[in-house]
């Protein structure tokens, strides 16, 4: 009987291993090493900030500074920031102009900035259909010279596209603008300054 139990044992034996194989087996192929799960990345859209800006002299004497004009842009809006300091006290009208170039009192300048080729008007309130790029209103300034304004446009930019304002000039005109057409009757130029991009 015992020449029977003995080769029943061995072939269990060889089974029972053969069996610890294979699960041991199946369990490597099915075993998927984890990697830390990481939080996708936000895509970033907006476009690093830029900075330009615009010493504004005086027309009559270049020598004297009558103020500046900062222009932040980020994403698809510019941040305009006037300051003046030492300008004609009263209501002026402020504009960009077509040319960066403030010879001949601030004739050079040429025309505002109009790229649409579209009537006059106020740029925040008309828009780009119906106003001209360079549009900016008016400045109220002090008897002390001192006077500042702050405004937002969508879709200027330094270099890139129709209404990229860098390298081209900003008007102090000697009178408010009347937003009449085609140039708002703000009479003759006080103040002249290049826009010149810092940063970008």
């Amino acid at each position: 009987m015992n020449w029977i139990n003995k080769p029943l044992r061995i072939s269990a034996i060889a089974f029972f291993f053969s069996l610890l194989l294979f699960v041991s087996g199946c369990q490597q192929t099915n075993t998927v090493t984890e990697q830390p799960v990481t939080e996708p990345q936000e895509e970033v859209t907006e476009q690093q900030a830029s900075i330009a800006t615009a010493t504004i002299n005086s027309t009559s004497d270049p020598a004297e500074v009558l103020g500046e004009a900062e222009f932040t842009t980020t994403g698809d809006a510019m941040l305009i920031e006037v300051m003046m300091t030492n300008a004609p006290s009263g209501e002026h009208a402020f504009h960009i102009h077509e040319t960066g170039n403030c010879a001949e009192q601030g004739k050079a300048a040429g025309g505002h900035f109009n790229p649409d080729d579209v009537n006059h008007g106020l740029i925040t309130e008309d828009g780009f259909e119906n106003a001209h790029a360079g549009d900016l209103g008016n400045i109220t300034i002090a008897e002390d010279g001192t006077g500042s304004k702050s405004l937002t446009v969508e879709r200027l930019t330094f270099t890139e596209g129709k209404y990229a304002i860098g390298n081209l000039s900003v008007i102090l005109h000697e009178k408010p603008d009347d937003f009449g057409q085609p140039t708002g009757n703000a009479g003759g130029r006080v103040g002249c300054g290049i826009i010149e991009v810092t940063d970008s």
